[in-house]
This record gives C-alpha cells, structure tokens and sequence, in this order.
C-alpha cells in the first residue's frame, strides 16, 4: 500500500516512519525542496494546485491524507475523484475557516467564547457591542501558532488591528480567563469505530505549544467524558475517517472549543513512547480500515518542544526516559526544531523529569510550573 501525503513537515516524516513497520510506502507533496518528509520518503517538490505535479503524486497511490491543513480544499477534492482522500475535504475546508469551525462546533452543542465575524469597518460596532473586551482579532484563515491575530483591549484599537491583518476577513473573540487548555485526540475509522486517547494538558509561550503532559494532570474522569462526547458528535457530523485533534479551554468543569485540526497533532507527539498506540500509527490504521489500536497511556508522559534553537541533545539523552525526535530543520527562532518525550511511572516523577528537560530547552519567553 501507498500512501500520499500533502505535506511535507515533521508530522508527514512521523507518519511515514510509523507505517514502515507496516509494511506501507510514503509520497509527498510540498513546495519546499527540504521538507523534512523528503529525509524519509519520495517527495513532490511543487505547489499544490500544480496540475502535473498533482498527476505525478497520485500516480499509483491507494489513499491520500494530509499533515497540513492549509492545503487548498480544490486539491483535496479534485484528488479526491480519483482516490480516497482522508479525512473527508469538507472536514479539511471547514478547519480551514475559523468561522465555519465555530459555526461547526455550535451545530455540535459544543459552548464556544463569545465571538462575532469582522469582515468590513462596517462590522466593527456591532462585534464590539456583541464581544466583551478584551479581546482578539483573529485571521478567518491561515492563522496558526499565535500568528494572525491581534489583542484589543479598546474599541479604539478595532480599526487599526483590521488594518494590521491585511483587511482580510476575521472574527473578534472574547479573551476566555481559563483554568487551563486541554486537548483530546481521536481516530475514527470509515466503519464509525472511534477511540479516544486521554485529555492532555497543554502550554503556550508566544503563542505556540510549548509543553504537553499526558493523561492531564487535573482533568477529572467527567471532563473525559464531556470531553468524548463533543468529540465524537464531530467526528459523526464530518463522518471522519482518521485522527482529530480538538483543543478546549477548561473553566472550572465546563469546555469552551478553542479550534480544531483534521490530522495528527503536536500535542499527541508524547503517544510515540506514552501510549499503546502511537497517533501516527492510528492514523494510518484509520484511513486504511485497519482495527484502531488501544490508546491506553504507558504510565505519565510529557512531550516539550524545541522552538528555534536546540538544547545540548547529549545532556538531554543523558537524562533517564529521556527520547528526542529531531526533525531535520534549519534553526531559525519560533520554528519547531523537534521535541523530547519523557516517560516515568507516576505523575511526580514524570514532573521531575519534565523540569530537568526544561532546564537544558530556551523557550521564546519564559515558562514557569
């Protein structure tokens, strides 16, 4: 079996070095000549609405799926006539519009922060009057780890913020004050078999996922439950097929839907060593029809992620149940260079081990536990 892969960043290289195993082959499509996926498969380098590069990369493939959810929806589809593409194009183009990702939630009966749509100054005074400040301005589109949006503490700053964003078509959100961010990854097969790994509990610096730790250390077993419930009322709605991710803001036991990405995730990297099933394995059972592995957790992990610049890896790799995954990238600051998963028994234990990690790893701005 062949699989096809828009995409070609770390998550596109982990999912091919999860189905060697299996006896799977691995194409890629991306622009970039470096794309990590090229250290480990045969890569399309081209754009992703070139129609002759798009007849070379499905050439003799059994599935596509994608690790990037800013492929254009018309590739997605226009592959899609010609073989199975998972998960689903409209679940890939409704990612792709933080309003039609909101509106998809609310369908769901999953509650969201307050929010209303900007397109035009004509649309200023009536998002202000409907989104308590402060607030962020939020790109519809392309808009991904902190990039693409504004604070707005004033009504005053609405305006310049919009001018600031390219005049493009945004949302105003309410600034939601939570406890702490989850997410839940879940794969799904075509017959409609879902299986949920545990809440993991996330954190930020400048906008971009710093830290995972898995199961999350104060999720109660009712916020799984909630949590499942949401998700899978997604999952049925889209009639997916593969990993999702949904990320939440917790206030007290309530889950406010933060966004969503139709493929594997950054926040489940700690299931290659903490989980029966790796998500890049199940990913790939999923699209196949194959049976979904257990997504039972082995003991407490945590994954952190090397953003801009690499920490000494021979003190990292000294440390015990310490495991790097480098990706194969140019270091230049904010970019995910790779990540360290550390594994222990107890939750206490995992926590010592996540602050020796965090004492070798340079973040854009300070974390502190």
């Amino acid at each position: 079996m062949r699989i096809g892969i828009l995409g070609g960043g770390q998550l596109g290289r982990m999912l091919a070095l999860a189905g060697y195993p299996l006896g799977l082959t691995f194409r890629g499509l991306d622009p970039a000549v470096d794309a990590p996926l090229g250290q480990v498969a045969e890569l399309v380098v081209a754009q992703y609405d070139d129609p002759s590069a798009l007849e070379r990369f499905a050439d003799g493939l059994d599935r596509v799926t994608y690790e990037f959810e800013n492929v254009p929806g018309t590739t997605a589809a226009l592959l899609a006539e010609r073989l199975p593409v998972l998960p689903p194009p409209p679940a890939l183009e409704r990612a792709q519009d933080r309003l039609e990702e909101k509106r998809l939630f609310e369908s769901c009966s999953i509650p969201v922060p307050t929010y209303a749509p900007v397109s035009s100054p004509e649309d200023f005074a009536a998002a202000l009057q409907r989104v308590p400040l402060p607030a962020l301005l939020k790109t519809r589109r392309l808009g991904y780890d902190g990039r693409g949006q504004r604070r707005i503490d004033t009504a005053d700053e609405l305006a310049p913020a919009w001018e600031a964003l390219g005049r493009v078509p945004c949302l105003l959100e309410e600034v939601v004050s939570f406890d702490y961010e989850v997410s839940v990854l879940a794969a799904r097969s075509p017959s409609g078999t879902i299986a949920f790994y545990p809440l993991v509990e996330n954190r930020h610096v400048a906008g971009i996922l710093a830290v995972s730790r898995a199961p999350a250390p104060r999720a109660s077993r009712s916020l799984q439950a909630t949590a499942e419930h949401y998700v899978r009322a997604i999952l049925d709605q889209l009639s997916y097929v593969g990993v999702l991710a949904v990320e939440f803001f917790v206030v007290g036991e309530t889950l406010l839907a933060n966004e969503m990405a139709p493929r594997v995730h950054n926040s489940g990297h700690w299931t290659i060593e903490g989980a029966e099933t790796s998500q890049f394995e199940q990913h790939l059972r999923a699209i196949l029809d194959w049976p979904l592995g257990s997504t039972a957790p082995r003991g407490h992990s945590a994954m952190i992620n090397l953003l801009g610049v690499l920490p000494p890896i021979d003190s990292v790799l000294a440390l015990r149940n310490a495991h790097v995954h480098l990706y194969g990238k140019a270091p230049r600051p904010r970019r995910k260079l790779g990540h360290v998963t550390v594994r222990a028994e107890t939750a206490e234990e995992r926590d010592v081990l996540l602050q020796q990690v965090l004492d070798l790893v340079t973040f854009p701005e300070a974390l502190v536990f």
